[in-house]
């Protein structure tokens, strides 16, 4: 019996050790792990209100919420890549703090369905619940909740017409941040109903300085120069910038970013190839601008591209007035057209056609 008891000590051991060497190893393994590599444009996301840039009248507004304020149903709209998601997401993350932000905010945008049965049953049972809960670190707690709707011009307006009751029956407990490109897609009634606040695209000197800081902080090589061409291509995005120069970063591996990169990562045609189209056109010849435009296409350059390019150089052109306008108005009449699925060989070939006749009726 004893030698039974025995034998059964022995063998519940051997488990015993291989659990804690288990455990062991799980907890270097935990201790080695390294951090995620995140991209750039979420890394250096304004983090509370303070830091975003260039909206002085909605950060205004915001700092009053913050300090006890009432705060209104908010519209932002704008162009892309100037902070209108990341302004709110700061504000709420203040307001709520880190463990409160989960239950007291829901984002929804245009990769979320978001037809009339979503803001029937999502949207309203959120708005619905009660607010409860303290922040642990005792600093005040506005007694609503927040639903950010990104993108809201891309809902449709049966949707957006289900939100206006929503809107006015939860307003005690549940405050709406819209946020779109386009206010002229949202319904007049919601409009009415928020304050709006327009994001202005973002200076190149504010963008300069930002990239120049997120530069030094991941050690890129990037000039001045570099900097400047970085702003002037990405149109006022700052996340398009962020975005192109982690891309152009990667791509030299350390080397210094230089135009060249810069260029060839955002996709823009080269100087010297728009300046060849102008020069076909003034040649008269439309074989050579046959071959041209065939050539464009081969080299994979995107038909939008040649349209935004070619506006820039044809205003800047020392053409009559009515020159420009004709070659303006064909500008946008194949912009829509590709916008819609157009071929882009016919597009391009109708839009140098029109340029060619233009540049070539005073000869």
């Amino acid at each position: 019996m004893q030698a039974f008891l025995k034998g059964a000590s022995i063998s519940t051991k051997p488990p015993l050790t291989k659990a804690r060497g288990t455990a062991d190893t799980t907890g270097s393994s935990g201790e080695n792990k390294k951090t995620k590599p995140v991209p750039w444009v979420e890394k250096y996301r304004p983090k509370c209100v303070d830091e975003v840039a260039f909206q002085e009248e909605v950060v205004a507004v915001l700092k009053k919420s913050l300090q006890g304020a009432d705060l209104p149903n908010l519209l932002f709209y704008g162009p892309p890549g100037t902070g209108k998601t990341s302004t709110i997401l700061a504000a709420a993350r203040e307001l709520f703090g880190p463990e409160l932000f989960r239950l007291r905010v829901l984002e929804l945008n245009a990769s979320d369905e978001r037809g009339i049965q979503v803001v029937r049953e999502k949207v309203k049972n959120f708005a619905q619940l009660t607010v409860s809960g303290s922040r642990s670190d005792g600093k005040p707690c506005p007694p609503f909740k927040i639903v950010i709707l990104d993108e809201a011009d891309s809902m449709t307006s049966a949707a957006q017409a289900a939100l206006r009751r929503t809107m006015e029956k939860e307003s005690k407990t549940t405050r709406f941040c819209l946020i779109c490109n386009y206010v002229s897609r949202i319904i007049e009634p919601l409009t009415s109903r928020c304050s709006k606040f327009r994001f202005k695209p973002l200076s190149d000197k504010i963008q300069q300085q930002r990239l120049l800081e997120i530069a030094d902080k991941e050690h890129v090589k990037i000039s001045n120069e570099g900097i400047t061409y970085l702003v002037k291509v990405s149109e006022g995005d700052l996340r398009k910038a962020i975005t192109f120069l982690q891309s152009a970063t990667r791509l030299t591996g350390g080397k210094e970013v230089t135009e060249k990169v810069i260029t060839d990562i955002a996709g823009v045609i080269p100087a010297g190839t728009i300046d060849g189209i102008i020069a076909v056109c003034q040649s008269g010849s439309f074989d050579k601008l046959e071959a041209l435009i065939k050539d464009l296409i081969n080299e994979g350059h995107a038909a939008n591209q040649v349209v935004s390019q070619l506006h820039d150089v044809v205003i800047e052109n020392d053409l009559s007035d009515k020159q420009k306008s004709v070659i303006t108005e064909k500008l946008a009449e194949v912009d829509k057209c590709l916008s819609d699925g157009a071929d882009e060989h016919l597009q391009l070939i109708s839009l140098c056609a029109a340029v060619m006749q233009q540049l070539t009726q005073n000869c």
